[in-house]
């Protein structure tokens, strides 16, 4: 993994629209069945809205009926943190991006094979790169 990213929020502000600024730096969540990319199934690779870092790759991407993206792995366990979330009287886990902190979405364990793993995020935290 690249060496951290870290901005000052007006670097962070200019540099990402205010739907990204929202979910990336906010923890904020876009509407279900709204992002661009809950139902995209154009091979490439995913990279964070906020650093670039290469996150998911298409092959793990399945439809969780969710209304986001969600994907049954990361390329690398070791580019996703993971944090306890108790925000509105649930226990979640967070996921942000390793290199930034930028918030992403959550990872349940009601995902398909092989992991078991949902990890559901939001497109405003995700580019995609075409194959």
């Amino acid at each position: 993994m690249d060496a951290k990213v870290t901005k000052t929020d007006d670097a962070w502000r200019e540099e990402l629209t205010p739907e990204q600024y929202a979910v990336c730096r906010c923890g904020g969540t876009e509407p279900a069945f709204t992002g661009k990319y809950w139902d995209t199934k154009t091979p490439g690779t995913y990279e964070c809205a906020g650093c670039g870092a290469d996150l998911f790759d298409s092959e793990t991407k399945y439809d969780s009926g969710s209304g986001w993206p969600s994907f049954f792995a990361p390329i690398d366990e070791n580019r996703i943190i993971e944090k306890t979330d108790t925000s509105y009287g649930m226990v979640r886990t967070e996921i942000t991006c390793a290199r930034c902190e930028s918030h992403l979405g959550h990872v349940f364990p009601d995902g398909p094979r092989p992991t078991g793993l949902r990890y559901c995020t939001n497109s405003a935290s995700l580019k995609l790169r075409e194959r």
